[in-house]
């Protein structure tokens, strides 16, 4: 239970900068949770492509911010 509650804390941290880096605003709690959540699975895949393990909770929302900022350009280039 404490690594899923980690986990969405990391995902609202990390969705919540990355709606910073790219758009300078937030899009609500919800959304920044659904962005990092995403960004966390697509961070995780390009690290691991690029063979880069992550261990600390810093190194877990810095791959997060990466794949939501990803995820939040392709969705921008969509919507």
């Amino acid at each position: 239970m404490a690594g899923l509650i980690s986990s969405i804390i990391c995902g609202i941290i990390a969705g919540f900068i990355a709606c910073k880096l790219t758009n300078k605003e937030g899009k609500g709690c919800l959304v920044d949770l659904f962005l990092g959540i995403i960004g966390g699975v697509v961070g995780g895949w390009v690290f691991s492509l690029l063979g880069i393990g992550v261990s600390s909770i810093i190194g877990s929302i810095v791959c997060a911010v990466i794949g939501a900022v990803i995820v939040l350009w392709i969705f921008n280039k969509l919507f």
